[in-house]
Order: C-alpha cells, then structure tokens, then sequence
C-alpha cells in the first residue's frame, strides 16, 4: 500500500552546500510525526519540499497519489492551498487585521471568505473570545492559535509545523502541543512537525532524528 507521503531517494543542494543526502521518508494518514535534529540537520528542507515550498535536485515526492515534481508552478501553488496547512515559529499575522481577518485571509487566496467559517475556525482553537483583536493584543501563545485555525480553515489533508512553539513559554507550548493532539486524536489529523526540543516531539507518535541531511533514527515516541 503507498504511503499517503513519501518522499524517495531526495537530494537537495544548494550550490556547494548539500542539505539533503538522499533521503526516504513516508508517513500514513492519520500520523502525528516529529522530526527532530541540530540546526543545519536537513529537518526544515524536508518539510518545505514535502510541503511543496521547495523542490528536489533529484528525487520524487508524492502526496495522496500525486506525484509533486511532475506539477508546474501555479498547479503546485494550487495543490499548496487546496492540501496543506501551514504553522511556523513566526505566526506571520498581519498587524493591522483582527483575528478572524486574519483567518479570512487564508480563504481569500483559497476560494471565497466566509466570517462565519472563520470564526468556527477560531472557535475550534478556543479563541472565540477575541475575535476582534489584533496580534499586538493576543499572547504569544494566543497567536499561534490564531495561525492553526488559519491553517485549518481551508480543510487541509496535512498540517506542516516548522517549530510551531518555538517562541513560547513552556506554559503556552503545553496549550498548542494539547491544541494539536486533539486535531490528531479526535479529528485525524496527519501532522508532520519539526522541533529541537525533546519535549515537544514526545507529545507525537513517531519521532525521526536527523543529522546532516540524512535520517538516523525513525522510533515510536516514549510518551
């Protein structure tokens, strides 16, 4: 049975520096994965490709049976929007708009907005309460809830997190990794999350170490 993603045989370079040395990698749906390493490790690079942010040197990638490499540029931007759910350390709100402005903007370069949707969106993250604030009003933490329900609102198949708490007290950490074990447990989820912190990737159920481009390890978590 193929893997909902894999990627096969992936190389990665850029001019002299080599990122990724060739590595295979696939996840079944439903999977909460962490992946784990140094920084220079190859983790971030992985995630971008599988995410379709980034292409190959050589190497195939595929998700739900489509082949990634083969799509031209607008196809694989619109196979991004229609799939993939984005959350990086940096939640990258705009600062002028309240939240549910913020999670209609995901829709707009989707399809149409819908406030209602939004604010479900915002309400599944149990931010309902702040509807109408702008970033520099919320929490560290407050706006990573506000980046997931943008992420959810469009009905992504993955959610990709680039260390998704890595600007936030442990506090606010423990909230989002709660936030996306539910996403995992209750809605199924596949999560693919990159993190340095061993903490964080305990909460998933499989755990992959990088280092220098290659994966060394790929173990269930001890959690």
């Amino acid at each position: 049975m193929t893997a909902f993603i894999e990627i096969k045989d992936v190389l990665k370079e850029y001019g002299t520096a080599t990122a990724l040395r060739g590595v295979s990698f696939a996840v079944e749906r439903g999977q909460w994965c962490a992946v784990v390493g140094a920084s220079g490790s190859g983790k971030s690079t992985m995630l971008n490709i599988i995410g379709g942010l980034d292409s190959p040197s050589s190497g195939c990638v595929s998700m739900d049976g489509v082949d990634l490499c083969a799509l031209g540029e607008d196809p694989m931007a619109r196979f991004r929007r229609e799939n993939v759910g984005y959350v990086f350390q940096q939640s990258h709100l705009v600062p002028y708009l309240t939240s549910v402005e913020n999670v209609m903007l995901a829709q707009y370069f989707h399809s149409l907005t819908d406030e209602d949707e939004a604010r479900e969106a915002l309400a599944r993250v149990g931010m309902d309460h702040r509807l109408g604030h702008r970033p520099s009003q919320l929490s560290g933490g407050e706006q990573q809830r506000v980046c997931i329900a943008r992420a959810l609102i469009n009905s992504p198949k993955v959610l990709l997190a680039d260390e998704p708490t890595g600007n936030l007290d442990r506090e606010n950490t423990t909230l989002i990794l709660g936030l996306l074990k539910r996403l995992h447990t209750e809605e199924h989820f596949t999560i693919i999350m990159v993190t340095h912190d061993a903490y964080v990737a305990g909460w998933a159920g499989r755990v992959v170490t990088m280092e220098d481009g290659l994966i060394v390890k790929d173990e269930p978590s001890d959690r």
